[in-house]
């Protein structure tokens, strides 16, 4: 059985000490894939390198995060705009993330994230490449946005969902995005496993760690890695009823129509 982890920042220093281990455990755990997002302009270049290190592995993403936006948003976006532009790297690229919104800890740069947001989707509409987008008490702001540009993007990821049936309802009028869902699935306390069947078809969700954090249960409080996904895949099972293959089968279907590139 193989799945594939939509979500990991393996360029870290987290992973700096073990880095071809957690590949290699990966890979033994069933990850045929795994998809690592920049979250500012030094991280595009380490993303580049790691992906380069794991051909036809580790794919890029690139973006600016929105808890990385400050006052000189436009001169980082015109950084990571210059890796977009060399043919070389836009040609391994697979989607245009981790961008979006975050008012979770501050509304400091409010203005700003909304204008960085809105450019980059604008980059996935001029390149055609999917959005990894990081939302945190912001989606209403945020489909503001995306709405303006809805007919023209080829689809995308709303990275790790944890809302209500309302959340994921509209968040799924977007017929080209799914849902990533992470170790969050596996809390003692998450609402997940009953919002999720009653609200998200599993042609909707795409599996991913968000590593090296929220780790999933039974492993929580540990660094997470890609291998991890199968405590969230086996968890999705349960709570749709289904077996683990079928989780396995139709989110790595969902991963290859939003990703293309990947598969290529």
């Amino acid at each position: 059985m193989e799945f594939i982890d939509t979500h990991i920042h393996l360029d870290g220093p987290e992973f700096d000490e073990d880095r071809d281990d957690v590949v290699e455990r990966a890979r033994q755990a069933g990850a045929n894939s795994l998809f690592i997002p920049a979250i500012d302009v030094k991280s595009c270049e380490s993303v580049l390198n790691v992906c380069e290190r794991y051909p036809g592995y580790a794919y890029p993403m690139l973006g600016l995060h929105p808890e990385e936006v400050r006052d000189d948003w436009r001169e980082a976006l015109k950084g990571i705009r210059q890796y977009l532009d060399r043919p070389d790297v836009l040609a391994k690229t697979i989607a245009v993330g981790e961008v979006g919104i975050d008012y979770y800890w501050s509304r400091e740069f409010e203005h700003e994230q909304l204008e960085a947001f809105e450019e980059q989707v604008k980059w996935a509409v001029e390149y055609q490449l999917p959005l990894m987008i990081h939302c945190r008490k912001g989606q209403q702001e945020l489909v503001r946005i995306l709405r303006k540009y809805e007919k023209d993007l080829p689809g995308g990821v709303f990275h790790c969902f944890t809302g209500n049936e309302k959340e994921a309802a509209e968040l799924l009028t977007f017929e080209r995005f799914a849902l990533g869902i992470g170790g969050v699935l596996t809390f003692k306390k998450s609402h997940l496993p009953e919002v999720l069947p009653s609200a998200v078809p599993l042609s909707r969700i795409v599996l991913e760690t968000d590593a090296p954090y929220m780790a999933p249960v039974p492993k929580r409080g540990q660094r997470n890695e890609s291998a991890f996904v199968l405590y969230v895949l086996q968890r999705m099972a349960q709570s749709y009823g289904v077996s683990e293959e079928e989780v396995a089968r139709q989110t790595n279907e969902n991963v290859r129509r939003i990703f293309p590139k990947a598969f290529l």
